[in-house]
């Protein structure tokens, strides 16, 4: 760090920001970017940062690494759009045929592709109920699949996110999730008889005829919510329920997938074949976007022009994601997820045991999280230690990300080492520290 944030340059450009862009964005750090590499990212003023965020989670291969940008710049002068829904080329086609195989489930697939998270969440509703033929789909609580209306209708992390916009689609029941630390029903695992399962059977008995649910729709992991974590008998449990009812199985894999969690899809830790599969941010390492819905061919088996996409499956975007694939494999980066996870899980369980405003820390491979608390006993909420604590981070040259009310999130690069990310945790103990002393 060379000078405060934002330095003079940042300044001038976030005050033209404010005159044009949309008040939408939530813009809540004043890092004006100006370049990366690795797992580094340079400010206009010349900070450089370590970045356990990942650019927001799509920066699994890290910041212009030279594969991808290689990737791309020798597709570019050859041709950079194609329309992919009305014709053909043979990258949609093998970047097709390698996400069939990487998908968990031995059986034939089909994909749809889009340009982001929104709209793989968009197509797989419209697919569950295109092939079903009922109208209800279930979520949870606290879940997060996008801001497009079918999205947002299946999301609940924030109540911003609906205000002012209903109706949104309708048909939509939320569920509680198994938010162990905070169990809505009062209850401590092992021991509680999985009552966020009964509530469900008891919804369906009262509110929700089963037959009309086209399909149960869950991120393996939840992200904005601080990445919860359901116990290991969870969703074998969800999905026996699905097969009672003739439910699908639709997995959000947007932000755990490829390797982020350390399996290649974050369902794979708990066996559970879904049988449509939501894929994006890290897709193409932020070349271009993109976004994927993988299903059963037999449930995707709508008629043509039932559903599509000018730019989905854009030439540039799929060549990127290709090569990102080829990228995870030679490079062994689900297995770098995990063993990197486990050390940096460790390091930060001693920080929850070390610091009495960490209430707990979680997570699988490079998906952790930690939650502030004002006191161990009560859990109440430590939003001001966040904040604190994200300040801190920022000084020292380090950027996290924000998750739930009172939660950070870390996920950083898949090509992050050991010795990176031993700095990312000593940066964020020492920042702990200066929240301790201050608070």
């Amino acid at each position: 760090m060379v000078r405060a944030i934002p330095g003079p340059l940042g300044k001038r450009l976030m005050v033209r920001d404010k005159r044009v862009m949309s008040p939408s964005y939530t813009r809540a750090e004043p890092i004006v970017a100006d370049e990366g590499w690795g797992c580094y990212v340079k400010d206009v003023d010349g900070n450089v940062f370590l970045d356990l965020s990942s650019g927001m989670f799509v920066l699994n291969y890290g910041y212009s690494h030279p594969r991808l940008v290689n990737a791309v710049k020798k597709q570019i002068p050859k041709l950079t759009h194609f329309a992919g829904t009305d014709f053909y080329y043979e990258a949609q086609i093998e970047l097709a045929e390698r996400l069939v195989k990487l998908t968990p489930g031995k059986f034939s697939k089909h994909v749809y592709f889009g340009n982001s998270g929104a709209e793989a969440v968009e197509a797989a509703f419209k697919c569950a109920r295109w092939h079903t033929r009922r109208p209800r789909m279930i979520s949870f609580t606290g879940a997060f699949h996008g801001r497009t209306f079918g999205a947002m209708s299946l999301s609940s992390t924030n109540v911003l996110h609906h205000r002012h916009f209903f109706p949104l689609v309708p048909g939509v029941s939320s569920m509680p999730f198994p938010y162990c630390y905070r169990c809505l029903f009062k209850q401590e695992y092992p021991g509680c008889d999985f009552l966020c399962i009964q509530f469900i059977r008891e919804y369906l008995k009262k509110e929700i005829p089963p037959e009309e649910v086209a399909a149960v729709i869950t991120e393996p992991i939840q992200g904005s919510s601080g990445y919860i974590v359901p116990p290991p008998e969870y969703y074998p449990m969800l999905k026996e329920l699905c097969d009672e009812h003739g439910w699908l199985f639709i997995a959000d894999e947007i932000q755990t997938g490829l390797g982020r969690s350390g399996k290649m899809f974050a369902m794979e830790h708990w066996g559970v074949n879904a049988d449509i599969t939501c894929i994006a941010k890290a897709l193409a390492g932020g070349m271009a976007p993109i976004g994927a819905t993988v299903a059963r061919a037999k449930v995707m088996n709508w008629q043509p022009g039932a559903h599509a996409s000018t730019f989905g499956g854009n030439l540039v975007a799929c060549v990127a994601a290709i090569e990102s694939l080829k990228i995870l494999k030679d490079q062994k980066l689900v297995k770098n997820a995990e063993k990197l996870g486990k050390f940096a899980l460790k390091r930060m369980k001693e920080m929850e045991d070390r610091f009495d405003f960490v209430g707990e820390v979680r997570g699988k491979g490079l998906l952790l999280a930690m939650e502030f608390v004002k006191d161990k006993e009560t859990k109440e909420g430590g939003i001001k230690e966040r904040e604190m604590l994200i300040h801190e981070t920022l000084n020292n040259g380090l950027i996290v990300f924000r998750g739930g009310s009172s939660s950070i999130r870390i996920a950083p690069p898949l090509v992050m080492n050991r010795v990176e990310l031993q700095l990312g945790m000593n940066i964020l103990e020492k920042s702990l520290r200066e929240v301790e002393r201050k608070r």
